[in-house]
């Protein structure tokens, strides 16, 4: 139920008699995993989509729902692999709490760079820059982790659905400007509840500075190259405060209630797409 009123809200910015035409900014791995379901169903409903990505990635690949035009990008397979592999382990690896916020802190700056290499190869791709300027686009697609599309989506003048499971340091609540009190809202890596304790309370509001440091630290260089595109100081709240519709992959059954904007909508159950016959 959740996922069609999100796919509903969604296909509502489009014209659905003649059927919209849609870009597609995804981001890599599992996120990608997420988002193809959702692309299938649009292309179902007789809109056009163009999907770009670069020519080295590990999960975005040719279809018959799609055109994909891709951009050549400093990187190997082999070094992008390595490099999202080793990230994937330190994220979830359990370890004391200043030692997990260190070895983030060092992956985050490989993982930042990785990303700021692909999205300004696309911006400065002067053949693919002018094929999507041209192509008249109704909306962009696009994972906000990684905040190429929304600026893509500026340059271009149209609308943003973004796509997304949530945000580093609460950007999408900060972006939405929904409450986020450091009292009542447990941090990521503190394993805290919505009940904490006095003590825990002083650790989250010392884990929401030392966010905002790393966040500042890992988006600088995207809000310098929005910046150098927009031709105007740009900062990652503003770039993100344009987003017309959020579609979260999460539910309340899981999360803390929260209260939220009208234009962001719950799909969590788009990652249950595919059921398997419970066992006897």
């Amino acid at each position: 139920y959740l996922v069609s009123v999100g796919v509903l809200v969604f296909l509502s910015l489009f014209c659905l008699a003649n059927g919209g035409k849609l870009l597609v900014v995804p981001m890599d791995g599992s996120h990608w995993l997420s988002m193809r379901s959702l692309l299938a169903a649009l292309s179902q409903k007789e809109h056009e989509i163009v999907i770009v990505a670069p020519e080295v990635n590990l999960n975005v690949k040719a279809s018959e729902y799609y055109t994909l035009k891709t951009y050549p990008v400093p990187l190997t397979r082999e070094e992008l692999g390595a490099s999202m592999h080793s990230f994937a382990n330190d994220l979830f690896e359990r370890r004391p709490f200043l030692q997990r916020i260190t070895a983030l802190y060092e992956k985050v700056q490989v993982i930042s760079d990785l990303y700021i290499s692909s999205c300004s190869s696309l911006l400065h791709n002067k053949y693919l820059m002018q094929y999507l300027e041209g192509s008249k686009f109704d909306a962009v697609l696009t994972d906000p982790v990684a905040p190429c599309g929304q600026i893509l989506a500026l340059h271009l003048s149209i609308p943003s659905v973004f796509f997304l499971r949530g945000l580093p340091c609460s950007l999408d609540l900060q972006a939405t400007q929904c409450p986020d009190p450091p009292s009542y809202v447990p941090r990521t890596f503190t394993d805290n509840s919505d009940h904490m304790t006095f003590i825990q309370r002083v650790e989250n509001l010392f884990l929401k500075s030392s966010e905002s440091f790393l966040c500042n630290f890992a988006y600088l260089p995207f809000e310098l190259l929005a910046s150098d595109v927009l031709h105007r100081p740009v900062t990652m709240k503003e770039l993100l405060s344009h987003g017309s519709i959020w579609l979260k992959r999460m539910d309340f059954v899981f999360e803390y209630p929260m209260p939220v904007m009208p234009n962001i909508v719950f799909i969590g159950g788009i990652n249950c797409g595919k059921k398997k016959t419970l066992s006897q």
